[in-house]
C-alpha cells in the first residue's frame, strides 16, 4: 500500500513539475527567444584627452671650435 501512495505522490508531483515548465515556456517563450537574440549596447571607447606640452623654445646652441687637425663632416 505504501509503495502505491509513494508511486502516486511522485508522479502527481512529476506531471505538476512537467506542467508548471510547459506553461512557462508556453507563455514566457517570446521573452526567452528576445533574452538569447539580445545583443548588449556597445559602449564607446573611453576618449583620453592629452596636453601636448611642447618646451619653450630653446636657447640658440653655442658652436665650439673645432680642434685643429679635425674635419667637419
Amino acid at each position: 500500500m505504501f509503495t502505491l501512495i509513494a508511486a502516486t505522490l511522485f508522479s502527481a508531483a512529476f506531471l505538476l513539475a512537467m506542467g508548471t515548465i510547459m506553461w512557462m515556456f508556453a507563455h514566457y517563450h517570446d521573452k526567452m527567444v528576445a533574452a538569447l537574440q539580445f545583443e548588449p549596447i556597445p559602449h564607446n571607447p573611453p576618449v583620453y584627452h592629452l596636453r601636448i606640452r611642447r618646451p619653450r623654445a630653446a636657447q640658440p646652441t653655442r658652436r665650439t671650435a673645432l680642434p685643429l687637425g679635425a674635419k667637419a663632416a
